[in-house]
């Protein structure tokens, strides 16, 4: 026999509308182990904020990454994923993503920079990114970063049980645009929880009322990466990983995990 749940889905399913499977939808069980790695992950971001400061190198803070999760029992889950050689990844000022720590990368003054932390602890994995601003920085920076938390947080408000994914991607575009800000179209969010990257891919552009259903159970992230110029953008051939803007622009990203429950959607880690 269905759960009202299954129930839900499987009406709205013959309807048209993306439903997630049912393994994407977490257990009781398993949103206890994905809560305590988010609060492993939370730690993290604090004692990055605690320690980040102009003079420092991006190979310092991934040193403060890897010792800070492995000491409270975690893995960072980006080492070695896909050969991702570090622990965490720091993008800085037009860095779109992806940014490698590198111990010749010296923050300064009036640098912005993404820190995007993930954890494994106990098989369970989690995700969230802070922007830093080094020191005193640009207005223009100050906007940049003051827009992208208010693309997050309307985006948060947003995301409600039963709504869908469209209705975040177009809060945050519609803001972003309305501000003269871009979002890039062609890199988004993601499931997660029992694996780094589940489905759904969460995109950032998509029209209210489209993509996947918001159901109970379901965990994904928040993070759009707002350009102060245009969406383009391309990645470092040398290295593979680092995804810079195309007109050499700031670019910033916030963000955050959420789990979605039968009454709301709650921040598990940010």
């Amino acid at each position: 026999m269905k759960t009202s749940i299954e129930h839900k889905l499987w009406l709205l399913a013959m309807q048209g509308h993306i439903t997630p499977d049912k393994s994407l939808l977490k257990t009781p069980e398993q949103i206890e182990g994905i809560r305590k790695s988010a609060e492993l992950n939370t730690a993290v971001l604090d004692h990055v904020a605690k320690h980040i400061k102009a003079g420092m190198s991006t190979a310092d803070i991934d040193k403060l990454v890897y010792d800070y999760t492995t000491e409270h029992g975690g893995i960072p889950a980006p080492l070695g994923y896909e050969g991702f050689p570090k622990s965490v990844c720091t993008s800085l000022n037009n860095e779109v993503c992806h940014g490698i720590p590198d111990e010749n990368i010296i923050l300064e003054e009036g640098d912005i920079i993404n820190v995007d932390v993930s954890t494994i602890l106990n098989g369970y994995y989690s995700d969230a990114s802070r922007m830093f601003a080094i020191g005193k920085i640009s207005k223009r920076a100050q906007r940049l970063l003051k827009v992208t938390e208010e693309c997050v947080k309307r985006g948060l408000a947003a995301a409600k049980p039963w709504g869908h994914l469209g209705d975040i991607a177009d809060a945050i575009n519609s803001h972003a645009q309305a501000n003269g800000y871009s979002v890039v179209e062609d890199i988004g969010g993601h499931g997660i929880g029992l694996e780094f990257h589940e489905e759904p891919y969460v995109s950032y552009v998509a029209p209210k009322g489209t993509e996947m259903v918001l159901a109970p159970g379901l965990t994904f992230t928040i993070e759009p990466m707002i350009n102060e110029g245009s969406p383009d953008f391309f990645v470092d051939e040398d290295n593979g990983w680092t995804v810079y803007t195309e007109d050499d622009g700031l670019s910033a990203q916030i963000e955050y995990m959420v789990l979605v429950t039968e009454d709301d959607v709650e921040v598990l880690t940010k």
